[in-house]
């Protein structure tokens, strides 16, 4: 199947050609049909199965057949990287249409916020906004709605796990009844159920290879203690050599150290987190984008909202508290039918979580001997108080007294 298939305008097909883009991915095969029947639309796809493209195209090419001076569409996503790279994207199908996009995000200068207002004002046909940036402008006043046809929630569990419930139900209070309302999600949990019933009409329901990694992701672990886990990344670092590789740290404390190490070691290396400002995360992935930096050190942020082919190595230095956020971070690597490998370090407070994750993906994932020279390390405990009087006697509440 090809997709000329579709009927999609002589301009979207430009754009498609241009890009390279011939065969539909599964997703986009059952999604493109069923937006373009106007109907509401719930879908389960991971990371890296086309669905961005899936509610993209059938957007612009309405868009190219009723064209409108106003904002038509509203894409909610959950991170400034995923409106960036949707952003993108868009500019790239509609290279040969008049469609304007701008996308909509946090931690940006006055300046940023002036140019979101004025797109927002003159009708920007297609906005993809983080929740919260979004409200910012709508209680101020000057958002004009009244034209949207289209309502898209993209990674709606992401969002949904950070939060942005109550936001978004706010800035559904802004938007027409009468409009076209697609949900895509990596999960199908009780609460994207319950949040697809309050705001999509008799959806249709697509599910798309859930939380499986991709085949040629070779999933390995090792069982470390935090003590001993930098040592162990400079030595996988050292054997390995990949050319690129992301590695996934649980706080940005930990990746700004992680950083410095393996800086000592001469290795080009970058370390995203929220601290820095979105110009410097842009320069930071524009040069792991182009090779110019091999290791990026990363947390969450990076998980979801990342589109870089080739990326041969994804390492765990955490495991992440979510099973499904697994899938997304060795999700990176592997992509487009290419191969990769995924490494995890687990310690001991961390066992649990593998299990979840194995749950899940339906097998074990094989562990590795840690190499000769690399200990086990041990346990790091926090500091705790000592409620412990005089003479040992302890000066908790009574009858207030938790388990643990």
């Amino acid at each position: 199947m090809t997709f000329d298939k579709f009927d999609f305008t002589h301009e979207l097909l430009d754009g498609l050609d241009a890009m390279g883009f011939q065969t539909p991915t599964p997703i986009q095969q059952q999604a493109i049909p069923l937006i373009m029947d106007r109907s509401d639309l719930i879908a389960c796809a991971q990371t890296g199965t086309g669905k961005t493209a899936a509610f993209v195209l059938p957007v612009l090419d309405d868009l190219v057949l009723y064209p409108s001076d106003k904002t038509t569409t509203l894409i909610l996503v959950p991170t400034r990287e995923l409106a960036l790279q949707i952003d993108q994207s868009l500019q790239g199908f509609s290279y040969y249409t008049p469609v304007s996009s701008t996308p909509v995000y946090g931690g940006s200068d006055g300046m940023a916020f002036e140019r979101e207002k004025r797109a927002l004002k003159e009708g920007a046909n297609v906005i993809i906004a983080t929740p919260g940036r979004l409200l910012a402008h709508l209680n101020l006043g000057y958002v004009d709605f009244s034209h949207l046809r289209y309502l898209i929630l993209d990674e709606a569990d992401r969002m949904l796990n950070m939060g942005f419930i109550f936001d978004i139900y706010r800035i559904v209070s802004f938007l027409p009844k009468e409009r076209q309302t697609l949900m895509f999600s990596a999960t199908m949990s009780p609460k994207i159920r319950e949040l697809a019933k309050q705001l999509l009409d008799k959806p249709a329901e697509i599910s798309i290879a859930v939380s499986k990694p991709a085949a040629g992701v070779t999933q390995r672990i090792y069982k470390v203690e935090d003590s001993s886990k930098n040592r162990l990344v400079q030595r996988i670092m050292k054997e390995k050599q990949p050319a690129s590789v992301i590695i996934f740290t649980g706080t940005k404390k930990k990746a700004k150290e992680l950083e410095r190490e393996l800086r000592v070691l001469g290795l080009k290396v970058g370390a995203i987190h929220s601290d820095l400002e979105q110009s410097e995360r842009e320069d930071m992935l524009r040069q792991f984008r182009n090779r110019k930096m091999p290791v990026l050190v990363a947390t969450d942020i990076l998980s979801r909202g990342i589109d870089i082919e080739d990326i041969q190595m994804v390492i765990n230095y955490d495991v992440p508290g979510d099973a499904e956020d697994y899938i997304h971070r060795i999700g990176r690597t592997a992509r487009a039918e290419s191969t990769g490998e995924a490494i995890t370090l687990v310690n001991g407070p961390d066992r649990r979580k593998l299990q979840r994750i194995e749950q899940l993906i339906g097998a074990p994932i094989h562990e590795l001997s840690l190499p000769e020279g690399i200990e086990p390390g041990v346990t790091e405990k926090k500091p705790g108080r000592d409620r412990r009087g005089p003479g040992g006697k302890h000066t908790g509440r009574q009858g207030n007294s938790r388990k643990h």
